[in-house]
């Protein structure tokens, strides 16, 4: 066991809050460690720690800089042996519930409530092993190039996940974010053929974001959409560069964005409406946002902030790990392909703790 993995211990035994995370493509992983168990909550969104924000909630948590301690290691996963594990997707697989809330906002849609909805379920599975250290050397061999996290405070839970999406990024006054959507189970074939369906979606994220930035930044530049592998799914993205027009303009850029139309819909509000009254469960933590706020944890430079959204993650209550999984829903959407989209999803969460 390592210095860190040590003082994760340390920190569990003391139910101490704590954050671990590996960035995409890093040989590094990173943790903070709070020095007490008090929930701070971002005041002006110029505080400098890690940030875990909810999908709807007017406070968000984060472990500030200055009230912990602050370890980096590099990435060592040649001392754990990791099983390769297949999951095939059974297509007569069925979810009445989720299916007929697909077939409810498809009928919403058509009725000119929004054009987009994103609806998530939690699933439930047994999780008697887990292991803070085994489990997050897992994600990092198994995902490479997503940002993969473990979070604990014990006034929130412990979550974990390997996220494929940036939220955004800042550097000074320069920003970049992503627009993600579109999703279809990795195959052997090189020729990835995306549908209308699956395009119309990518390109309102996109239009959701430039939108947002509008009035808050300057010189915006949207890549053309292209294919991006993550874990055994392939999704449609652009990658999107702004200028900000103050550097102050951090809190508003966040809250104009956040629940992206990635992880919520369009129009934001109409969707979020329509998630919270049908949906059916609490997403908590699952499509919010986590990460370095005004700091960088490695270089100590302040003034840059690399967010996430938070997805591919689950949460662990003692033996169990609930899942959260989500898929976006347009007027063509069809409720049993919805569902297997949730599935093959799942899987990402999955191969890491069965």
């Amino acid at each position: 066991m390592t210095d860190l993995f040590i003082k994760v211990k340390t920190h569990q035994e003391q139910q101490l809050p704590f954050a671990l995370f590996c960035k995409p493509d890093s040989d590094r992983i990173i943790g903070v460690f709070q020095k007490n168990d008090h929930l701070y909550f971002l005041e002006t969104f110029e505080e400098k720690g890690f940030v875990f924000a909810p999908f709807d909630a007017d406070e968000i948590p984060f472990i500030p800089l200055e009230h912990s301690d602050v370890y980096v290691e590099n990435v060592n996963t040649s001392n754990y042996f990791f099983e390769k594990k297949t999951s095939n997707v059974n297509s007569a697989i069925s979810n009445d519930f989720f299916e007929d809330l697909v077939a409810k906002a498809v009928d919403a849609i058509n009725n000119k409530q929004f054009s987009k909805v994103v609806l998530s379920r939690k699933e439930e599975i047994d999780n008697s092993d887990f292991d803070i250290e085994i489990t997050m050397n897992k994600m990092i061999s198994t995902y490479p190039s997503a940002f993969k996290y473990c979070f604990f405070h014990p006034k929130i839970g412990t979550w974990l996940g390997a996220t494929p999406e940036q939220f955004l990024k800042t550097n000074g006054n320069a920003l970049k974010t992503v627009a993600l959507a579109g999703t279809q189970l990795a195959t052997s074939s090189k020729n990835i053929v995306w549908q209308d369906k699956e395009k119309i979606e990518q390109q309102l994220v996109t239009d959701f974001i430039v939108d947002s930035l509008e009035d808050l930044a300057k010189e915006i530049t949207i890549s053309s959409p292209y294919s991006v592998k993550a874990g055994n799914l392939w999704h449609i993205k652009s990658d999107i560069l702004a200028r900000l027009k103050s550097k102050k303009s951090l809190k508003k850029i966040i809250l104009a964005l956040h629940p992206t139309s990635a992880v919520c819909g369009l129009p934001k509000q109409a969707a979020k409406e329509f998630i919270l009254e049908y949906e059916g469960y609490n997403r908590e933590y699952y499509s919010g946002f986590l990460g370095e706020l005004n700091i960088d944890f490695v270089t100590f430079r302040t003034l840059q902030t690399d967010l996430f959204v938070n997805l591919r993650c689950m949460k662990i209550i003692k033996s169990k790990a609930q899942l959260y999984i989500g898929c976006g829903i347009t007027k063509d959407s069809i409720p049993v392909d919805e569902y297997i989209e949730t599935v093959n999803k799942s899987m990402t969460m999955k191969k890491i703790i069965q």
